[in-house]
């Protein structure tokens, strides 16, 4: 038996995050759907830099995140949502 404990990884270092399984929001709930008018919605896919999150922070799956992305930019096109975050003043 190795003298790793248990918070250390399998190369030393220790682990930032517990990566526990997310299930898609909608996946799940049917009669949720990616649209870019729903800026409520994508907000929460949106870091406060103005960033898509990736999908290991969202937890949607491939099929929505791609929906996801599409929506985000065609709202940032139509000004719904910012191509970036807090104007610095």
């Amino acid at each position: 038996m190795s003298n790793q404990t248990a918070e250390q990884g399998e190369r030393g270092g220790y682990r930032r995050f517990f990566a526990h399984p997310r299930e898609c929001q909608f996946c799940t709930d049917k009669s949720a759907r990616v649209d870019y008018k729903n800026v409520d919605i994508l907000r929460r896919y949106v870091t406060e830099d103005g960033k898509i999150r990736p999908r290991r922070q969202t937890g949607a799956c491939a099929k929505h995140q791609r929906a996801i992305a599409t929506a985000i930019k065609r709202a940032r096109h139509l000004a719904l949502l910012p191509y970036t975050g807090e104007v610095l003043r």
